[in-house]
């Protein structure tokens, strides 16, 4: 009985939330989130499939974008047990270990998606604002060291939040609010002084996605400047054709994030249904878009897309139906015209 009215009870376990007060739709519920999971999970690994197998896309671009697909992927592996434990088989203990060590992934990704949507501006800043000089600054031989950069970055920032958050001792009930464990909800779970962790939250929040949403903002500044200043108005929409996916994909990663920082800001009575909801946006979206965008939009991405599909029919054609129509092409040998 003391152990139970101790104030500095460690508490063994989380408890996930799902959406309140949808509880009767959770098997419902649990077939959109899988569809949504089966399309990222197919379209990244598709994406990255294709960048990988066609030397035609093996530019800084398209590795940009197959860096952005792994990321997503992370994205989909580590929210996914939670998120379809709790809608599909009520699911909803995670030990504090594993609590987190997921606060550790979901912000390490964050971080690093954060980045690569920076390289991918930079990328259409050189091609656009010095086109003469893109092959010359983005070689093939920088690009896996930005990857590296990214990656780096993104851990030596995230690392120290498990051992913040394992020096804690957790009274104010268990109870966590979303699917999935994160870093502020967390702590203030804790009972002890949780300055620290807060102080350092905000500056890698500022470190790394502030600072890289304006750069992301300064190089488009400076590529609608020169797009402008080209006499022709084709080309000054050709040129800002090329970045409508990166926008797109830009859009749907940091208006989640803004929303919800402007809502614990300033929105004190803000619907608890609504913040849930652009939470789950803010982490699934982007997985599930990213690859349809760029598919949809990217003419060489479709064109390589396309190829890979022809190389499978044929693939697939039997043998003797291939040796029949070798032999038809011998005996009716194709002249060319004039």
């Amino acid at each position: 009985m003391s152990a139970v009215n101790d104030t500095k009870l460690t508490r063994a376990v989380f408890i996930l939330t799902g959406i309140a007060g949808q509880e009767n739709t959770h098997v419902w519920i649990s077939i959109v989130f899988c569809v949504m999971y089966a399309i990222s999970v197919v379209g990244n690994s598709f994406i990255v499939f294709i960048v990988k197998t066609d030397p035609l896309l093996h530019e800084p671009m398209y590795i940009f974008l197959s860096m952005l697909a792994v990321t997503d992927l992370g994205f989909c592996i580590t929210t996914m047990p939670t998120i379809l434990g709790i809608y599909l088989f009520n699911s909803r203990e995670i030990d504090l270990n594993v609590c987190f060590a997921q606060v550790f992934f979901i912000h390490t990704l964050q971080g690093t998606e954060s980045f690569i949507l920076l390289l991918m501006a930079f990328d259409r800043f050189i091609a656009i604002c010095n086109p003469l000089r893109y092959a010359s600054i983005l070689t093939m031989s920088r690009i896996p060291w930005m990857g590296l950069v990214c990656v780096l970055r993104a851990l030596a920032l995230m690392i120290p939040f498990p051992f913040l958050l394992k020096r804690f001792q957790y009274c104010r009930g268990n109870v966590l609010s979303h699917s999935y464990c994160l870093h502020q909800e967390v702590i203030n779970l804790a009972c002890s002084d949780i300055t620290v962790n807060n102080v350092y939250g905000m500056f890698t929040t500022l470190s790394s996605m502030g600072l890289d949403v304006l750069l992301i903002l300064l190089s488009y500044v400076m590529i609608l400047k020169t797009a402008l200043s080209v006499a022709s108005l084709k080309e000054c929409f050709r040129a800002l054709n090329t970045c409508v996916s990166h926008i797109c994909a830009v859009l749907f990663f940091y208006t989640g994030e803004i929303s919800l920082t402007l809502i614990h800001r300033y929105g004190k009575n803000t619907s608890r249904l609504l913040e849930v909801l652009l939470r789950y946006v803010s982490l699934l979206m982007p997985p599930l878009m990213n690859p349809i965008i760029y598919s949809l939009k990217s003419k060489h991405l479709h064109a390589g897309i396309i190829r890979v599909f022809i190389k499978w029919r044929i693939s697939l054609t039997p043998i003797s139906c291939r040796t029949h129509i070798g032999h038809e092409n011998m005996n009716h040998p194709t002249h060319p015209g004039p």
